[in-house]
């Protein structure tokens, strides 16, 4: 598999990054809307691929483009939102990665998958949420970025041809409060339809991914009671960003890599 997808990956590789750079140059045209639908397309080409030849399991690697994938996805959908647009120098070069993680690093075989479509939609759902917290840590570190910049007198030549602070804090809290919601579908899908956490070895992860649902509930309520804002709010997000990665990811490091099991 990895020698046929390697030329749809080298090529999505590529037109990431052209978009990426457009985007740097604020150039946006129908030939650069068409460049990026042409990689993400080619990426889902690489993914699905990767999954087939996995018998359709998720692994590590595979995971981690999925992430990549739906964030420069959801991002290009978003892509008449001014706040948003810079953050498609950052996601871009990330699904770059992720279509070579894919198609160049295998996730070791998990052996017979048992195929439920309630397990299916748990781990859509999780991905959905990890996809939106994406987007908000991006935009939690381009807020942080901007405050900084604020302070540099020298700096003000690029403040002005940023998108405006409030404009953008307001996205972040509206993409932490879809990511929230969504993460709450698939905490409660994963109550419902997870019959034993501990056999599964799925503790570590709920209790993780329980901690970040708490860290964003805690700031979408310091915003709504208290106007919590500014490096408060940014601090906030990174942290409960940390912990969902640390959820998903970490624990499905150590499984697979160290301890060579899966989730079932």
């Amino acid at each position: 598999m990895t020698g046929l997808m390697l030329l749809p990956a080298a090529l999505a590789v590529i037109v990431y990054l052209f978009s990426a750079l457009r985007a740097a140059q604020a150039r946006d045209s129908g030939p650069a809307l068409l460049a990026l639908v042409s990689a993400l397309t080619l990426h889902g080409v690489v993914l699905l691929a990767s999954m087939q030849a996995l018998e359709g399991r998720l692994g590590l690697t595979q995971a981690l483009s999925l992430l990549t994938w739906q964030s420069a996805l959801l991002l290009a959908l978003l892509s008449r939102v001014a706040a948003l647009r810079p953050l498609r120098t950052a996601i871009y070069p990330l699904a770059a990665a992720g279509v070579l993680l894919a198609a160049l690093v295998p996730s070791p075989s998990g052996g017979n998958t048992q195929h439920d479509w309630r397990i299916a939609l748990h781990a859509a759902l999780s991905i959905f949420a990890a996809g939106l917290l994406t987007l908000a840590a991006a935009q939690a570190v381009a807020l942080d970025l901007l405050d900084r910049l604020l302070h540099k007198p020298d700096q003000l030549a690029r403040v002005l041809r940023m998108p405006p602070m409030q404009a953008s804090e307001d996205w972040l809290f509206q993409l932490i409060g879809a990511g929230f919601f969504v993460l709450s579908l698939a905490l409660l899908s994963g109550l419902f339809f997870v019959d034993d956490l501990f056999a599964q070895h799925l503790v570590h992860k709920t209790v993780l991914s329980i901690i970040a649902w708490l860290i964003f509930g805690a700031l979408l309520l310091g915003r709504q009671r208290w106007g919590w804002r500014g490096k408060r709010a940014v601090r906030w997000a990174l942290a409960g960003y940390a912990a969902l990665l640390l959820a998903y990811f970490g624990s499905k490091l150590v499984l697979e890599q160290i301890l060579h099991r899966h989730w079932t």
